[in-house]
C-alpha cells in the first residue's frame, strides 16, 4: 500500500515540476518577443545570425530536399500510373512539398542542425558564466545576445522551406520527365494548374514560421536554462531536438486542420 502512495507522490511531483517549467518557460517567451524591437534596431547583429544559422544549415536542407523530390517522383510515379494519370506527377509532387515535407521536414532538420547549435553556443556561454557577467554590467543577455538569435531563426526557416521545396520539385522533374519520359509540359502546366499562390504556397510559408517560432524558442531556452556543466549542456541539446521535433508535428497537424479541412 505504501508503495502505491508513493508513485502517486512522485507523479504529482513530476506533474508540479512540468508546471513550473511551462511557467518559467512562458515567461521566458513573454521576455524573449516584448523587446523583439530590439533586434530589428540592430539589424547587423541579426543578420550575422541569419548566415549562422541558416547558411550553415542550407547544404543539408538542398541535398535532403533533392532526394526527397527523388523519391516523390518515383513513389507518385508508381501510384499514378495506376490509375492512368502519370501527367498528374507535377501537381503531387508540388502539392506535397509545399504543404507538407518543405516545411515540416525543413524544420526538423533546422532543429538538429541550429536549433542544437543555438542551445550549446547558449548553455555554453552561461556555464562560462559570460551571461552573467553581461547582466553585472547591466547588459540585457536577452536583448543582447539572444533576440538577434531567435529573430535570425524566424527569417531563416521560411526561406529554408522555400528552398527546400524547390529543389524537391526540381528533384521530381528530373526523376518525371529525363527518366520515366513524362512530357516536360504536361509536367510543368498541371503543377501550373493546380497549386494555388495563397493556399498551397503562403500556406506551406506560414506554417514554416510558426515552426520558427517554436524550434527558436525551445531551443534558446534550453540553452538559457541549462545546468552550467558539460554534462547539462549535453542534456539541453538532446532535449531541444527531441522536444521541438514533437512540437514540429503537433503544430503541423493543428495548422494543416485549421488551412487545409474543409467546412
Amino acid at each position: 500500500m505504501m508503495g502505491i502512495f508513493e508513485k502517486i507522490s512522485d507523479f504529482g511531483a513530476w506533474c508540479i515540476k512540468q508546471v513550473q517549467t511551462l511557467g518559467v518557460f512562458t515567461l521566458f517567451s513573454l521576455r524573449l518577443f516584448k523587446n523583439l524591437g530590439a533586434a530589428l534596431t540592430h539589424f547587423q547583429a541579426t543578420l550575422k545570425q541569419i548566415y549562422f544559422v541558416g547558411n550553415y544549415s542550407l547544404l543539408i536542407i538542398l541535398v535532403s530536399g533533392l532526394f526527397v523530390g527523388f523519391v516523390l517522383g518515383l513513389q507518385g510515379d508508381y501510384v499514378l500510373s495506376s490509375y492512368g494519370s502519370e501527367q498528374a506527377l507535377g501537381v503531387l509532387v508540388a502539392l506535397s512539398l509545399l504543404r507538407e515535407l518543405g516545411p515540416v521536414v525543413t524544420a526538423l532538420l533546422f532543429a538538429g542542425r541550429a536549433g542544437t547549435s543555438l542551445t550549446a553556443e547558449i548553455g555554453l556561454m552561461n556555464a562560462g558564466e559570460q551571461l552573467s557577467a553581461m547582466e553585472m554590467m547591466g547588459v540585457d543577455p536577452i536583448k543582447q545576445v539572444l533576440e538577434p538569435r531567435f529573430l535570425a531563426v524566424i527569417i531563416s526557416m521560411p526561406i529554408l522551406a522555400v528552398l527546400f521545396s524547390a529543389v524537391g520539385i526540381i528533384g521530381g522533374w528530373i526523376v518525371a520527365v529525363p527518366m520515366i519520359g513524362l512530357d516536360d509540359g504536361a509536367f510543368w502546366s498541371q503543377m501550373q494548374a493546380g497549386v494555388a499562390l495563397w493556399e498551397d504556397i503562403g500556406n506551406g510559408i506560414l506554417k514554416s514560421f510558426f515552426f520558427g517560432i517554436a524550434v527558436g524558442l525551445i531551443s534558446l531556452y534550453e540553452g538559457y536554462t541549462a545546468r552550467p556543466t558539460p554534462e547539462g549542456v549535453s542534456g539541453a541539446t538532446t532535449k531541444t531536438v527531441v522536444i521541438s521535433s514533437l512540437v514540429v508535428l503537433g503544430l503541423d497537424f493543428m495548422l494543416t486542420a485549421l488551412m487545409f479541412t474543409s467546412s
